[in-house]
C-alpha cells in the first residue's frame, strides 16, 4: 500500500523526514509546507511547495501528515489532520500546554487515527540498550542528564526562534525525561526547576539555561538541565548516567567539543557498566546518524498503520514526559515546586 504524505515545516527535523518519505518505498510526498520560502535539496525539489497548512490540507488529500512546525502549531495542526483522515507524526514537544497535548491524544483516540510522537531515542539501539542495562539494575535510580549546547550562527538564529514559545528544558527534556519514565516506570511525584536568561536577544520572561530535580513514586530521583546559546560551556554539555544501589550505566561519548552537532546529541559510542568491583564497557559501533534515525522513526510510523499496531502505551508516555518538562518550566517562571497528582 502506497501513503500519500504532506509535509509541514521544513526545518532541520521537517526536511529529514521529508527526505525519509522520499526514499520509503511505500510513501509518496505529495506536498511540502513552509510558511516562509526557503531553498529545497534537490531530492525534494520537485514536490508541490504550500504556504499556508489548511490550503495544503485540503488540496493534497493525505493519508500521512508530518508535523515538524514550531511547537505552538503542533496541537492545532495534528487535530485538523486527523479530522481530515490522515494519520499523524509530530515532533516533539507534542504541544505547548498538557491541555492541548491531551486534546490530540483524544482526537487520535476518537477518529481511530495512529498518532507517533518523535521520540527519536526510541528508534535508536544504543539508548534502547542503555535502558535494558539500567532496569537489570534495578531501582530506585538517580538519573543525571543533560544537553548543552554552545550555538551560534544559523543554530542560535533556530534556538531563538524557538524560544519565542518553547525553553530548551521543554524542548530537548521531553526526549531525556521518556528515558528516564522507561527506565523506572514509576509515577512522577514532584518537580523543581530553575533557569535563567543569560541573553537580552530572547524574550521577556524566556530563559535559555534552565536545570530541573524530579522526583517518582518508587523514590527515583532525576536531575536534567539544558542550556542553548553562545555563552554556553562545553564541559560537561553531554552527561548521561543512571544510578542504582547496585551500581551504574553510563554513556562514555561526551566532551567532545561539539555541543552543537545534532549527530552528536544521539551517540552513545559506549555504555559503561559498573557494579562494585566490576566495570564492563560495552561498545556501540555503526551506530545510526540522524537521518538513519528519521527513516527508522517514518518507517515506524509506516508499519504502525499497516499492521495496526496499538500505540496507546506510546502516547500515554508521551503525555507523561511532556507533563513533567511542563511542570518544571512552571515551576522556573513561578519559583515553587510542582506536585504532579493528576499525571497519567
Amino acid at each position: 500500500m502506497t501513503h500519500r504524505v504532506l509535509i509541514a515545516g521544513l526545518g532541520n527535523m521537517g526536511l529529514s523526514h521529508a527526505l525519509a518519505h522520499h526514499a520509503h518505498p511505500q510513501a509518496e510526498i505529495v506536498g511540502l509546507m513552509n510558511r516562509s520560502s526557503r531553498a529545497l535539496p534537490d531530492a525534494l525539489a520537485a514536490y508541490p511547495l504550500f504556504a499556508d497548512y489548511d490550503t495544503a490540507l485540503r488540496e493534497t488529500r493525505p493519508d500521512i501528515v508530518v508535523i515538524a512546525t514550531y511547537s505552538d502549531s503542533h496541537a492545532d495542526y495534528a487535530c485538523a489532520a486527523m479530522r481530515a483522515g490522515a494519520h499523524v507524526f509530530v515532533e516533539k514537544p507534542l504541544a505547548t500546554t498538557v491541555a492541548d497535548a491531551a486534546r490530540v491524544v483524544d482526537c487520535a483516540k476518537e477518529t481511530g487515527r495512529k498518532l507517533v510522537v518523535g521520540y527519536i531515542l526510541r528508534h535508536h539501539p544504543s539508548w534502547r540498550r542503555l535502558i535494558e542495562e539500567a532496569r537489570g539494575l534495578g531501582g530506585p535510580y538517580v538519573f543525571r542528564l543533560n544537553l548543552n549546547q554552545q550555538s551560534s550562527g544559523a543554530t542560535w538564529e533556530t534556538h531563538k526562534a524557538l524560544m519565542q514559545t518553547t525553553s530548551p528544558i521543554v524542548d530537548c527534556g521531553v526526549h531525556y525525561v521518556d528515558v528516564m519514565c522507561q527506565i523506572t516506570d514509576a509515577r512522577p511525584v514532584r518537580v523543581h526547576g530553575m533557569g535563567l536568561r543569560l541573553s537580552a536577544e530572547i524574550p521577556e520572561g524566556m530563559y535559555n539555561y534552565g536545570q530541573f530535580q524530579v522526583v517518582f513514586e518508587d523514590g527515583s530521583v532525576g536531575w536534567y538541565e539544558a542550556g542553548w546559546g553562545p555563552m554556553m560551556s562545553e564541559t560537561a554539555s553531554f552527561v548521561k548516567d543512571i544510578v542504582s544501589p547496585n551500581g551504574a550505566v553510563s554513556i562514555t561519548e561526551g566532551n567532545k567539543g561539539a555541543s552543537d552537532d545534532v549527530d552528536g546529541h544521539t551517540k552513545v559510542g559506549a555504555i559503561l557498566v559498573h557494579r562494585p568491583g566490576h566495570d564492563e564497557t560495552i561498545e556501540m559501533p555503526d551506530e545510526p546518524g540522524h537521518q538513519a534515525l528519521c527513516d527508522a522513526e517514518q518507517a515506524h510510523l509506516i508499519r504502525a498503520i499497516d499492521e495496526d499496531i496499538d500505540l496507546g502505551r506510546h502516547m500515554q508516555d508521551a503525555l507523561t514526559s511532556l507533563r513533567i518538562c511542563l511542570a518544571a518550566d512552571e515551576s522556573i517562571r513561578s519559583g515553587r515546586p510542582v506536585t504532579l497528582e493528576d499525571t497519567p
